[in-house]
């Protein structure tokens, strides 16, 4: 990770200490500062060290602080070397660096646009050039590179197809380059003999080709590049092998062939193995003709059927295989290390092929081999073997990438086997193309709970947490997304936020706002994970992550950061009862005006968070009516009536929404009028759990109106309610579809529709009220009664005894009831109930009343502070004692007594202790 020492300078010259970590690395650790550092004292060797860890962007940029350091900047020996792949490189920023790059001898780039700024550096001895993403790279770009480096060695373009390049451009470099020693393109169509006659031609030094993955090679035309020593055809599909034998068995210092994943045979390997004077080694891993092994003296296949994998599984750590396979090459060889070179270059391309294809055959392999394999070249000294088998390693324990799903067994293998410290130790490295791939493979990885757990103890959220903060995007993107898999469940959340995980993931939001879906993303989901918890949440908010989210929900076009923006954003406002994030959320600037428009996306997943975000913010009275305003009723009625096919998430948190908006009755009533109930209606006919009981608390919720009560009447709600109240598993969805039905039956609604029976809100449909009440009625009574344990009542019946209805209490108490909060008018509405004419209603009131005030829910001081400043324990005593009350009735009401009682001494308690 880089970053720009200019930051918080105070006025000596002096930084202070948390600036001076610019230097990090797996060899190179910065001291520890004591107090601080007066940097115009350093020499000018550490000064270029320093250099020497930045990318070339924060190289320039330190260079302009002053004149001494300017000059240190323009050193030759900084701009041997540039890796153009962390930032945007486009015409412009080549120009801006061409003075400085003279004397450049090696550049890595990513994509068309850099391809193309490279001749605009003006590096006229450049040697090597290596580049990937170079799919739309054209005979033009790679031809006008080639003739403006003459002097050009090496260039490797790959592991990604270069399907554009055709052998017209390989003429040009043979012709332009003739210097060229090495030549690796991957995903070409065709590579005809002229192009390969050319390069023999031309290219006297040409030692090392590979032409991976391609369609057609001319076999026969490589038998006369007679400079060769290595040779990969790895992944090519149409090769003659008789032919390739014959050709190339006649190679004159021909001395490791890569023949992976093609159709090589016993036949061709073990002629080429015995003919060939010069060749040492053949590699053909994952080739499925070639069945057993082929033994000759002082030569090696690699293959995966063969012992080449001398590994010691008892050790903790791979043995080093390949020291194993220099000893079986001939030590006299002197090149020796490029050979080894060569094969750690070869196995880790054809690893990352073999992970990318997820083919389960290949699971025996990647837990015996295969995974110690990208561990051990983890540790090459070659980064970009490094970068590839970091790169492999996360791509092979992938089973369902859309799914975030991994193979257990095989990331539990890397774990085992060493593979998270050397991850965190490439992940700490000074060079950010090694912390991208790191943080990549270390955030797949935990999506195992185990691994997750290993990440978190060897140090791994911290140095997430850092890389987090980097300026490069790819670094920034892999780190976020390796804290969201580590914010999975409540293990790791307090841990992310002591290492400063919140504020580097709001500030990535506010860093890359457009562009960059991938890091908006991965922050907005690692905060929603954060925000689950209680002491997170107010971090994400005190860090500005309300208004980053926000601003993510308004403005970012990429449904994925969308729906994470709102899946955070609901999660935040999930804590109104102990925090004030949910207002916090309501009052920030186009926040429910966003939520309210993502409802309307296209995109499932974008629908579902907003929905959720607006259920959970309507608690909130302020927030509940500035929803309604800006539309909310409108679009999560059309929601509800387009998700019958939905996920049951959807489903439920559309029906939650309207439920949380139906507290209010203006917004009762426009939901009744805008078509509502229909929808919540099927919903509740749902065989899901979660969405039948939501559905049925928007009910009960409507059914208070007597308009909305006659609405569910009419359009056959009280056989979807009566379905519910009496064989839902849920006792929560059966005690809410109870009060919906009594609210429906306690009269008036029967007021209501005399009254209105020939206004616009009357319905033409035939249905008896009647009837529908004496089922409704039936179906109440059986749902109480189901709470009725006959010896239980009979003796509390007898005794009023705190004991006996301490006892009573329990046996009907239904938990979850505890989480609704009534407002003053609908305990007052069930008070008023109990003076119903029906024996039914009565005891269903005064059921709900118990239920509402049961010590320990956690609003029932509240219920129990309306009856009391209501006077409502009058009519209870009265119910308690009225002879024409139904027993269980009159039970009902002692508990609520009682309960009220108890609250009533808790709340004089506690002002005692105030007053103490």
């Amino acid at each position: 990770m880089s970053r720009r020492v200019r930051q918080r300078v105070e006025g000596n010259g002096f930084v202070s200490p948390s600036c001076c970590s610019v230097i990090g690395g797996d060899e190179d650790i910065a001291p520890k500062a004591q107090a601080s550092v007066d940097w115009t004292s350093l020499s000018y060797d550490t000064v270029l060290l320093l250099f020497t860890r930045l990318n070339y962007r924060d190289r320039a940029s330190l260079a302009s602080t002053c004149r001494t350091w300017r000059s240190l900047g323009a050193s030759s020996c900084l701009w041997s070397s540039l890796d153009l792949r962390p930032h945007k490189f486009d015409l412009s920023m080549a120009s801006s660096l061409a003075a400085r790059c003279a004397n450049l001898q090696k550049v890595r780039f990513r994509g068309l646009d850099s391809a193309d700024a490279i001749v605009n550096l003006r590096a006229r001895d450049l040697r090597e050039i290596s580049g990937d993403y170079c799919r739309k790279i054209t005979d033009a770009t790679l031809s006008m590179i080639a003739a403006r480096h003459e002097a050009l060695e090496s260039l490797q373009l790959g592991p990604d197809f270069c399907e554009r390049i055709t052998s017209d451009a390989i003429k040009v470099i043979a012709f332009c380059c003739p210097k060229l020693r090495k030549l690796r393109l991957s995903g070409m169509r065709d590579v005809n003999s002229e192009a390969i006659e050319s390069l023999a031609k031309h290219c006297p030094q040409l030692c090392d080709v590979g032409f991976l993955d391609c369609l057609n090679i001319n076999e026969e035309a490589l038998g006369k590049v007679v400079s060769l020593r290595y040779l990969s055809v790895a992944g090519t599909i149409n090769m003659n092998w008789r032919v390739a034998a014959e050709s190339w068995e006649k190679l004159p210092r021909l001395t490791a062939l890569d023949a992976s994943r093609t159709s090589v045979d016993h036949v061709a390997v073990s002629r080429l193995m015995k003919s060939s004077q010069s060749l040492r080694v053949v590699c053909a891993l994952n080739c499925p003709l070639l069945e057993h092994d082929v033994n000759v003296r002082g030569k090696l296949l690699i293959a995966m059927f063969n012992n080449a994998f001398k590994f010691d599984d008892n050790s903790k750590t791979p043995r080093d295989v390949f020291a194993y396979w220099r000893d079986l090459i001939s030590k006299e060889d002197k090149s020796i290390d490029e050979t080894m070179r060569w094969i750690e270059w070869i196995i880790s391309h054809s690893l990352l092929r073999m992970a990318e294809s997820n083919s389960q055959a290949l699971n025996s392999f990647w837990l015996n081999h295969g995974a110690k394999l990208l561990l051990r070249l983890m540790q090459s000294s070659q980064e970009d073997v490094q970068e590839r088998a970091a790169t492999g390693l996360a791509t092979f324990i992938v089973v369902d990438d859309e799914n975030a799903s991994i193979d257990c067994g095989r990331a539990e293998a890397v774990m085992r086997d060493g593979g998270i410290r050397l991850l965190l130790k490439l992940a700490n490295s000074w060079r950010e193309g090694l912390q991208s791939e790191a943080a990549k493979a270390i955030a797949n990885l935990s999506v195992n709970a185990n691994v997750a757990k290993a990440v978190a103890e060897e140090g791994g959220i911290n140095v997430l947490a850092g890389l987090a903060k980097s300026m490069n995007r790819l670094v920034a993107e892999e780190a976020a997304g390796g804290l969201w898999n580590l914010s999975v469940g409540e293990e790791h959340k307090n841990e992310i936020a002591q290492a400063g995980g919140v504020n580097a993931l709001v500030k990535l939001i506010f860093r890359w706002p457009n562009g960059c879906d991938g890091v908006l993303e991965r922050a907005a989901g690692a905060l929603a994970n954060l925000a689950a918890d209680d002491k997170c949440s107010t971090e994400v908010a005190r860090a500005g992550g309300v208004h980053a989210l926000v601003m993510l929900a308004r403005n970012c076009k990429y449904e994925g950061a969308q729906e994470q923006a709102a899946r955070a954003l609901a999660n935040l406002a999930a804590h109104g009862d102990s925090n004030n994030n949910n207002a916090a959320v309501g009052q920030e600037a186009g926040a429910l005006e966003a939520l309210v428009q993502l409802t309307k996306s296209p995109h499932e997943g974008v629908q579902q968070e907003a929905a959720g975000a607006l259920w959970n913010l309507s608690f909130d009275d302020k927030n509940r009516e500035s929803i309604a305003a800006f539309g909310g009723v409108e679009a999560l009625v059309a929601l509800a009536k387009s998700c019958s096919d939905a996920s049951t998430g959807l489903q439920e948190r559309a029906a939650g929404a309207l439920w949380g908006l139906s507290v209010s009755e203006a917004n009762s009533i426009a939901i009744g009028q805008e078509g509502g109930i229909p929808p919540l209606i099927a919903l509740a006919g749902s065989e899901a759990e979660d969405v039948h009981e939501t559905a049925a608390g928007a009910l009960w919720n409507l059914a208070f109106n007597p308009g909305n009560a006659l609405r569910i009447v009419a359009e056959g709600g009280v056989i979807a309610l009566v379905h519910l109240c009496s064989s839902s598993v849920s006792k929560m969805a059966r005690f809410m579809a109870a009060l919906a039905l009594a609210y429906m039956f306690d009269g008036r609604m029967d007021e209501y529709a005399m009254i209105g029976s020939s206004s616009a809100e009357s319905t033409s449909k035939s249905v008896s009220l009647p009837g529908a009440r004496i089922k409704a009625l039936k179906h109440i009574e059986s749902f109480i009664t189901t709470f009725m344990e006959p010896q239980v009542f009979a003796a509390a019946a007898l005794s009023s005894a705190p004991s006996m209805l301490a006892q009573v209490s329990e046996k009907v108490r239904i938990p979850e009831v505890g989480h609704l909060r009534c407002s003053g008018s609908e305990i007052g509405r069930f008070v008023t109930m109990l003076r119903n004419p029906s024996p039914i209603l009565k005891a269903c009131a005064a059921f709900a009343l118990v239920q509402f005030t049961i010590p320990g829910g956690r609003h029932a001081m509240h219920h129990a502070s309306l009856m009391q400043n209501a006077g409502e324990a009058r009519i209870l005593r009265s119910a308690a004692a009225a002879a024409n009350m139904p027993r269980e009735a009159k039970i009902f009401a002692k508990i609520v007594l009682r309960n009220l009682e108890h609250h009533q001494a808790e709340c004089s308690k506690g002002k005692k202790s105030i007053i103490l």
